[in-house]
């Protein structure tokens, strides 16, 4: 049911996101794995045949949006059976079965690590079950993947350079909702970024937990005797050097990043900034402001 025979009405899908940038990000990389199994993009809910809202979870007032915006699509759905409702993101991986099985107000679940999966969920939803799928990878970049480009005005996209956070602060659920920190291959970021600019983008913003501890090797993925051989063959990639990968794309293509965090930020990172113009002389640091020892026991 999911692909599209010759002369059949494609289903249409409708997506949402709330919270941060990178749940945009992901947003785009849903639509364009859900546009290859023949689903077409619709703007309004009412028509869908599938609705994904792809969740916050950071905070309370976050969620509770997400369980209105569930009713109002139930609402929809009681006039409409076959439709899909499924919750993506951070909000699903925090309460995984709970919105299926106790709440029963959506047909999918899926943790940002299973966006590949959506297609067979999907499948498996049209089959009569109920859908899930909160698996977190140490791998998953979504690398290959050519996002679509949501809401743009055709001049700045984000693109994202990593997944995940190792930092650990006490009051955060990144870590438990989003994986270990894990950094995209800078081929497959520079190769976006030139076909941005192709398109006509004229700048883009690298996006991760915590841009300045992005590190890539070409050995991440391998294991035993495979990395023993791969050892010796490219050095890590820092954020830095990355940088530098994105600005060479193009002397008109303007560069920024987010977020950054003061404890991982080198120097070679501010002297890039210097050389090139055309990256953007900002730095988006969030600071926490407070007693030392208290920040301190956050893991701040």
């Amino acid at each position: 049911p999911t692909d599209i025979d010759a002369g059949t009405v494609p289903r249409k899908l409708y997506i949402e996101s709330y919270g941060c940038q990178m749940h945009l990000a992901d947003s785009e990389v849903v639509t364009s794995i859900m546009q290859q199994q023949g689903f077409a993009l619709t703007t309004t809910h009412k028509d869908a045949d599938v609705i994904f809202i792809n969740t916050c979870a950071i905070r309370d007032k976050a969620e509770q949006t997400v369980r209105k915006r569930l009713a109002q699509f139930n609402q929809v759905k009681k006039r409409n059976p076959e439709m899909i409702i499924g919750v993506l993101g951070c909000m699903a991986e925090r309460l995984k079965t709970q919105l299926l099985e106790e709440e029963k107000i959506v047909d999918l679940v899926a943790g940002p690590d299973a966006y590949r999966d959506l297609p067979q969920l999907v499948q498996r939803v049209d089959d009569g079950h109920k859908a899930v799928n909160t698996f977190l990878s140490r791998e998953e970049t979504y690398a290959d993947i050519n996002p679509v480009r949501l809401n743009s005005n055709g001049i700045t996209a984000f693109i994202s350079i990593m997944r995940g956070c190792d930092n650990m602060c006490s009051f955060c659920v990144v870590p438990f909702t989003r994986g270990r920190e894990r950094s995209r291959d800078p081929h497959s970021i520079v190769q976006e970024a030139q076909t941005l600019f192709e398109q006509g983008y004229r700048e883009v913003t690298l996006l991760g937990q915590n841009v300045d501890s992005y590190k890539w090797s070409p050995n991440a993925a391998l294991k035993g005797k495979a990395a023993i051989e791969k050892a010796q063959e490219t050095d890590v990639v820092n954020f830095a050097q990355l940088l530098a990968m994105v600005a060479d794309v193009h002397p008109d293509l303007r560069i920024r990043f987010s977020t950054s965090h003061p404890k991982d930020i080198t120097d070679d990172v501010l002297y890039t900034m210097k050389a090139y113009d055309n990256i953007c002389k900002y730095i988006h640091l969030p600071a926490q402001s407070g007693n030392s020892r208290v920040l301190q026991l956050m893991n701040r």
